[in-house]
């Protein structure tokens, strides 16, 4: 196998409708971090304001994430303000990817992009074939992961939901869920 290929940053999917997507992310992130490397992290429908458990450890590590959404889209006030958030996010995504400063750039819940039709996947393939620098690991999550993404990605993990609290009616908990 040449080196080059050896070498070259991968590009991995999260996807599915369990929990754990997200999650999972962090805990590449951690690695990455424990190994000195440079990430960034861009959550696309989460509200900006949000202190969930999660970024209030990677704030504590020195990850500041960048998150441009106005909150879950089920319960958003206004989709077009939610749709416009997420567009956003994806202009400050190319910048950062496109920037090469960046060993590891996570995008959080970026398939709703793609699912909702808010942005078109081929051209989304096609900006990452053009722009993602060789060595920069891409990892994006989110449910219903389109079938061209997938082609494209190196690795694919999908979350299955087998059982889950919420079902029997158990509240989330701050340091389980979120």
């Amino acid at each position: 196998m040449a080196d080059s290929i050896k070498r070259r940053g991968r590009v991995l999917v999260h996807t599915g409708d369990g929990r754990g997507k997200s999650t999972s992310a962090f805990g590449v992130i951690l690695r990455m971090l424990g190994r000195k490397k440079r990430v960034a992290l861009i959550q696309f429908l989460k509200h900006e304001g949000g202190q969930w458990g999660e970024v209030r450890a990677l704030q504590q590590l020195g990850l500041e994430p960048i998150k441009t959404g106005d909150g879950f889209t089920w319960t958003s006030k206004d989709l077009d303000e939610t749709q416009a958030r997420a567009l956003h996010g994806w202009a400050r995504a190319q910048q950062v990817i496109a920037s090469d400063d960046y060993d590891l750039v996570v995008l959080d819940e970026f398939t709703y992009l793609l699912d909702f039709g808010w942005l078109d996947t081929a051209e989304a393939i096609a900006w990452f074939q053009a722009h993602k620098p060789p060595r920069l690991h891409l990892l994006i999550t989110g449910r219903n992961a389109p079938k061209e993404l997938i082609d494209y990605a190196d690795t694919v993990t999908e979350m299955v939901k087998v059982k889950h609290a919420f079902d029997a009616g158990i509240k989330a908990r701050a340091g389980i869920e979120f």
